[in-house]
């Protein structure tokens, strides 16, 4: 083999290497992926897991009172979703009953505003009543006067 021939075998070697290397990598990193998502998967089952046992523990450590819905709307909740979806509806609902109650007590406010309002409102008409009242009734008193 001559020196030429010899330098492009071992060129040849060695880009074959750097591209096993590469190979191994993509592998490797694959790899390490498949086991983050199986971990995932598995805190997501160790989660779910627990949740059931704490309910399972709610229960058994004396289950309180419930008002009639509240069953139903837990059953709606578990149907939707499991793990961190579970019981967003429920949430949503009560996140909205705050809003709605925040608008309610804003709407009170502003009808007490108006009562007020309204107050003030009777007041002045009945002192300008009053007002035209001794207006007419000094004018009537001058033409009485002029009589």
């Amino acid at each position: 083999m001559t020196e030429g021939a010899l330098w492009q075998f071992r060129e040849g070697e060695r880009k074959r290497e750097k591209e096993r290397e590469r190979e191994e990598r993509k592998r490797e990193g694959e790899r390490e992926g498949r086991e983050r998502e199986r971990g995932r998967e598995e805190e997501k089952k160790e989660g779910e897991r627990r949740g059931r046992e704490r309910e399972g523990e709610e229960r058994e450590g004396g289950e309180r009172e419930r008002k009639k819905g509240e069953r139903g709307r837990e059953r709606e909740g578990e149907r939707r979703g499991r793990g961190r979806e579970r019981g967003r509806g429920k949430r949503e609902g009560e996140e909205r009953g705050r809003k709605e109650e925040g608008e309610r007590e804003k709407e009170r406010e502003r009808e007490k505003e108006g009562e007020r309002e309204g107050g003030e409102r009777e007041r002045e008409r009945k002192r300008e009543g009053e007002e035209r009242e001794r207006k007419r009734e000094r004018e009537e008193g001058e033409r009485g006067g002029e009589k």
